[in-house]
This record gives structure tokens, sequence and C-alpha cells, in this order.
């Protein structure tokens, strides 16, 4: 939903006319380029915990960014106030943390790649209806009651149940010194439980959530009947899963929410700033082949309602579909601006940041595989002896190198083509460009995981993941 620019301009106390006014203030001393990122975000916050709403919570985010370039150097200020005379000593700061203290000769050229003059009002990708800010919290109590009593009423072995609702709006205006104005108001709702369930002496937890960029109309007894029966769904499985023999072997990745091992171990790696930096494994590698010709992987920005999706990035980019690896050849980084003016390339909108206090850095939106020709069943059938993971939790990266581990929550022995003792407490380990090369086979069952996923890069980003039923030939599974 946008507003007439007037609304942000009032919102935020300030003119056009100071606008140009800060931006030339950041590039007096030789800059190369000056931008403005405003922000006001209202948060709201709501606990259920066993039946009784323990906590809840507002604030509001107000404030803005200035960042300055000199070449590739970058000064970044922010200001709490949108007074002109705090703004101005942020611009300054910034220029001088790009400029270095001592004096130096204006930059030879602008260190970005400037899109074609945008408009205030692209093809909005998050319409709402009901304004979170304009709800009481005491609106969705009965809600979040239903939630926990449905849930607790599925299965007897429920022990807890904690039920969370979020929410922010964003308002945000940008300026930059190609006098480049972009607005947009940015809504988020999350919705996730906690589930702790007793069963003989032995304790199992499983967490839910759904997201997606809208207003409180998301709330539907619908989504509620949903989240409840996926938080007590393969509980069984849950308490009678042990601790597989590891070793190396195929694994079969389940469609949706095994996304995030696609995100973590091969997303980062085609982060720009990593590749500009020459530290991911496939830094100058754009036009070679890095795995099956079968394999298409898409960040996304444009998907209607979906936690990932932007409008404009942080840096006024409109958001956009990016092939990252199409039918097996890398085709492009994520960029953002200073990404983009090194390649020589138009910048991609995966310019983010979590606030008006951070600069914005090259981030992931909405991460997927596309699918493929294979039936999940078939896949499945094709291994004599593997594993089927469709739930992971905490995991680690190394960008540099491509390796990684990741803990599994949930998931199966393959024997035979068949699945057949269910599993947990084991580690998958391998390296994210020798996965990418060892995938064999790809579902045609693509899916995008619905829930609240942050991506945390030394700032904080919503965002999505998702990929098909995908057959990786060979990695390390760490069991007895």
């Amino acid at each position: 939903m946008f507003e007439d620019k007037s609304y942000y301009l009032d919102l935020f106390k300030v003119t056009e006319q100071q606008l140009r006014s800060l931006a030339r203030k950041g590039m007096e001393a030789g800059g190369s380029y000056c931008d403005l990122f405003f922000e006001n975000t209202a948060c709201h916050d709501l606990l259920l915990r066993d039946g009784i709403v323990s906590s809840g919570g507002f604030h509001v985010d107000y404030g803005v960014g200035i960042r300055v370039l000199d070449g590739d150097r970058t000064g970044y200020a922010y200001s709490e106030s949108t007074d002109m005379k705090a703004m101005t000593e942020a611009v300054m700061a910034a220029s001088k943390i790009a400029l270095g203290a001592s004096e130096r000769p204006a930059a030879s050229g602008a260190m970005h790649t400037a899109p074609p003059r945008m408009g205030l009002r692209p093809e909005n990708h998050y319409p709402y209806v009901n304004d979170w800010r304009l709800a009481e919290a005491s609106r969705f109590v009965p809600a979040l009651e239903k939630l926990q009593q449905s849930i607790s009423s599925k299965d007897s072995r429920v022990l807890k149940v904690i039920v969370s609702l979020s929410d922010q709006v964003s308002d945000i205006m940008m300026f930059n010194s190609d006098e480049e104005l972009v607005c947009d108001t940015r809504p988020l709702g999350a919705l996730a439980v906690s589930v702790v369930f007793s069963h003989e002496g032995k304790t199992e937890n499983k967490t839910v959530s759904r997201s997606y960029r809208t207003g409180y109309e998301m709330i539907t007894d619908e989504l509620l009947e949903e989240i409840a029966n996926e938080a007590v769904a393969g509980i069984d499985e849950r308490f009678e899963a042990r601790r597989p023999k590891g070793g190396q072997m195929p694994v079969v990745m389940g469609a949706g929410a095994s996304g995030i091992l696609l995100h973590e171990a091969m997303g980062h790696a085609f982060e720009a700033d990593f590749n500009r930096k020459g530290q991911s494994v496939f830094s100058g590698k754009i036009g070679q082949k890095v795995c099956d010709e079968s394999i298409s992987i898409v960040d996304d920005g444009t998907i209607s309602r979906n936690r990932g999706a932007v409008n404009f990035d942080d840096e006024g980019i409109p958001g956009q579909k990016t092939f990252m690896v199409r039918d097996g050849i890398l085709t492009s980084y994520l960029h953002d601006r200073i990404s983009a003016a090194h390649y020589g390339v138009v910048p991609t909108g995966n310019g983010r940041r979590e606030s008006f206090r951070y600069a914005p850095i090259p981030r992931m939106r909405a991460t997927y595989m596309l699918g493929g020709k294979s039936r999940k069943e078939d896949i499945i059938a094709s291994v004599k002896k593997g594993i089927f993971v469709d739930q992971f939790s905490n995991g680690q990266v190394q960008i540099g190198e491509g390796d990684f581990t990741f803990f599994v929550k949930s998931g199966f022995l393959i024997e035979e083509g068949r699945l057949t003792m269910p599993v947990k407490d084991i580690n998958i380990i391998g390296n994210g460009p020798k996965a990418l090369s060892d995938i064999i086979a790809v579902g045609n069952d693509p899916k995008i995981d619905e829930g609240a996923w942050t991506c945390g890069k030394g700032q904080s980003c919503p965002v999505s993941c998702g990929i098909p039923t995908v057959l990786i030939n060979n990695l390390t599974v760490g069991g007895e």
C-alpha cells in the first residue's frame, strides 16, 4: 500500500528542498553518491503461555540513516531525529568517514549504477486491507486462545503451548543524490506456536510459524487450523525416532523447509559482496556451469504477500526476480548498488538493511529452486540406502570454503527405496558447491515455506526459502 509522497514528507517533517540540500552536503567534500533512508516502524507483540497472556509490547522505531560513498569507501551515520540540525550533523559525519580525515580531491566518477528514474508507485507486492497499527491487542487474544485450545485437543501428550503474534508496519522514504524519491509502506505479520509434548518420561518439542506481508486479515480460522494440524503432525515418529548409523550416503531433501540449506549453503555464496571481495567459492564463475542443467535457482522479491517480498529494496531499487542459476549456469550474483557498479551491471534489488541504523548490503529475499520433472515417490524409490530429511534447525556455513553442517530435526531412513525408521539427532555435513553439483534428481513439487524465517548477516532481515524434493548423491550423515 502506498500513500502520496506528501504523507511521507509530512511524517518525517522534511521538504524535498531539504532532501536535496542534505544530499548535496554529503557530496561537497568529494563524495560520489549520497542517499538518505527514513523509517517509521510501529511494532506490536503478544505472547500467550499456558492459556494466559503473559506479555505484550509496543514500540516505534523512527529515524534516518545517511550514507556517503567515495569510490568503494562507505561512510554511514544515523539520527533518531529528523530535525535538520541533527540530519546535517549525521550527513557530515558520514562524509568524513567515507572521505577520511584528510582533505581529498573529488571522486572521479559515481561509484554506483543508477537505474532508470523511478516513480512513486510500482507494482504493489504486499496489498493489505486491515492495518495492524489500527487494531487493539485485545482483538487477537481470542484467536491465540483458540489456537492453543485446538492444539491441546488434538493430542493428549501436549504438555505446554506457547503462542506468539508479532506485527509491524514500516513507512519508508528514500532519497538520493540522483534526486530519486521513493516511498513505501511495508506490513509484516508472524504467528508462531511452540509445543512441548511428553510421553513415557520423554519430551519432544515442535515449532510452527506462518508469516506474511499483509494486514491482520491474515488471522483466519483456516490459518489457525493449518498451524494446529502441523503442530501435532509427525509426533508419533518423533518419539519413535532413533539416531542411525552415520557415514556417507545419498540424502533426499523434502520439499519446502529444506530450502534453508539452499539459502545458507549456496545462497549466501551468491551474494555479490562476498564475490566482489573474492571471499566466495563462486567468485569469478559467472557464465560457468555449476550444477546439472535441470537446476535453476531464483531469488525473488516479487511474490505477493511473501515475507521476503520488496516493492523496493532499501536503496530504492524496484523489487524483481533474479535468476542466480539458470539451467545449471551461474548467471547472476545478488547485487546492491556498490557491487553492481563494480561489475558494471544493473542492481538486482538486493540492497537490504535491518533498520535505518544499518547501511544496506546484498541480502536474499525469497530464495528457491525451480521444480524439475521427477516425482517425489520415484526419487525415494531410486535410493537403496540413504536418509530423507525435511526439517532442520541450527546450521553453520563457511562462505569462503562453502562447507556447511546442519542439525536435522526430523527424517527417515531410506532402505530399498522405502521410508523406514524415523531418525533424529543427526548432522548433515557437506560443501555447498559440491552438494549443488551432486544433485542428481529434482522433484516436480516445488514449495516455498511460509515460516517466519530471519536471515542474520551482521544484521537481520525477513526472508523466505523453498525447494522441491531433491536427491543429493553424496553427503556425510553424522550418526552412530
